[in-house]
């Protein structure tokens, strides 16, 4: 979770919104890892997930990315949530719950849905309070 949070605090210094993330096999091994581009990209389907899934896949020559773990510091979209089932990742470790988008827990159930052929394990909570503060930071500085 640190690696994505690092890439959170480089997204920060880019102005990007913080969200990072980054992609590990079942060995432990870091696949990929990286933080939103939406706006540097121009491209509203930039957030870290969707960029660390394109590089993990990318790199293992297979758009199914079974035995995998995806860190990320807030809680996916609803967007990105359905690219980690589309992906048949294994497990999901997110630090934030996103009150207004989280489609993990907060909002809708779409990554351990029983209506859908792939579930995902999910842990949430981790390293939650600098997640959160990140976000927090960054949209306070944009307001003022």
């Amino acid at each position: 979770m640190q690696v994505a949070l690092d890439s959170a605090v480089a997204a920060h210094g880019l102005d990007e919104v913080p969200v990072g993330a980054c992609l590990i096999d079942e060995n432990g091994e870091m696949i990929a890892s990286g933080f939103n581009r939406t706006i540097t990209d121009s491209d509203p389907t930039a957030h870290a997930e969707i960029l660390v899934l394109r590089q993990g896949a990318a790199k293992i020559g297979n758009y199914r990315l079974t035995g995998t773990t995806l860190y990320t510091t807030v809680e996916p979209c609803v967007m990105c949530a359905g690219a980690l089932v589309n992906a048949r990742v294994k497990r999901l470790v997110f630090g934030a719950t996103d009150e207004r988008f989280g489609a993990v827990e907060t909002l809708f159930r779409l990554c351990d849905n029983e209506a859908l052929n792939h579930r995902i394990e999910i842990t949430s909570g981790v390293l939650a309070d600098e997640c959160s503060d990140l976000m927090r930071d960054f949209f306070r500085s944009r307001r003022s």
